[in-house]
């Protein structure tokens, strides 16, 4: 190399000397920066990541068949052998507990993916595009919301017959009032920024400003959305199955082990009523509180109170 001749260090450009962080590093610093600003709900989100662990390693984690029955262990309070008991016909209430969180998260999943995907699309395009269609799609969601969420998908899993495509729909049907009705408040304060004038102003067409510069601003609200509707899915899906309109037995749900522990008498025992209840309980407020995390990270009006 001679004096003439740059340096080759000095003379790569600075994109390529710079060394960009990594997607995992970002991901990292984002949950750490969840858990410094609400360890609260980082708690309860790994509560509920724990649950989710759960449901999917249920044939590793049960210690027993959860439809086999013991005639000698029946409605045994908890032991060493059983830990959460037994119940009337001798089945493990532990491993019942653990693969009924695969039938309800499963359900409450594939509702809430349906349910408020299709409200939040529906609430998009009405908002967006208003006129007849926005007044003829608000009274629909005003007829769904004017029934309980349970009296509906009650009604509806009768009409359709019991099942757990069934109970998905059933389930589905009463989040989508709610996903429209959101989506819809945030695209009519959206349409009106000056971003989305800017675009309309060069030419840009009603469907590329709606997916190009009004959709993404949606997605936050749709996951605070999705999170929160979780819980209410499976309150209703163990609802659906006390009632004996949900997921037909022997398929291990925490609404159905509910309902079967009323078959022994007027007073059930009280381990069968225990263990399913709390992680109905447990489920529930794991997925709500880290709901409510999620909103206020990124809601600026709630951010400065976190």
């Amino acid at each position: 190399m001679t004096a003439l001749e740059p340096d080759a260090e000095l003379a790569l450009p600075p994109r390529a000397t710079a060394i960009k962080p990594s997607g995992l590093r970002r991901a990292g610093w984002g949950l750490r920066s969840f858990a410094r600003r609400s360890p609260m709900s980082a708690f309860w989100g790994v509560i509920a990541a724990l649950i989710v662990v759960m449901a999917v390693a249920a044939p590793v984690l049960a210690p027993y068949d959860p439809l086999k029955s013991d005639f000698r262990s029946m409605s045994k309070p908890p032991t060493e052998r059983h830990v959460f008991g037994t119940d009337q016909i001798g089945r493990d209430v532990l491993s019942r507990v653990i693969y009924g969180s695969r039938a309800s998260l499963t359900v409450a999943l594939g509702a809430v993916l349906f349910g408020t995907t299709t409200g939040a699309l529906w609430g998009l395009a009405s908002g967006f595009l208003g006129g007849r269609f926005d007044l003829f799609s608000q009274r629909i969601i005003e007829f769904l919301q004017s029934f309980p969420d349970l009296i509906l998908a009650m009604a509806i899993a009768m009409a359709l017959g019991a099942g757990f495509g069934t109970v998905i729909v059933a389930i589905a049907i009463t989040r989508i009032p709610f996903g429209g009705r959101v989506i819809r408040a945030v695209v009519l304060s959206l349409k009106e920024m000056s971003y989305v004038e800017a675009a309309r102003g060069v030419g840009a067409s009603r469907l590329r400003v709606m997916l190009r510069h009004v959709l993404p601003q949606c997605i936050a609200p749709y996951l605070i959305l999705a999170t929160t509707h979780l819980g209410v899915a499976i309150v209703i899906e163990a609802a659906l199955g006390f009632l004996g309109v949900g997921i037909p037995p022997p398929t291990p749900t925490w609404g159905n082990m509910l309902a079967d522990s009323l078959n022994g008498g007027l007073v059930p025992p009280w381990w069968l009523v225990l263990f399913p209840g709390a992680a109905i309980t447990l489920t529930v407020l794991s997925f709500s509180l880290l709901g409510d995390g999620i909103r206020d990270l990124v809601d600026p009006r709630l951010r400065s109170a976190v």
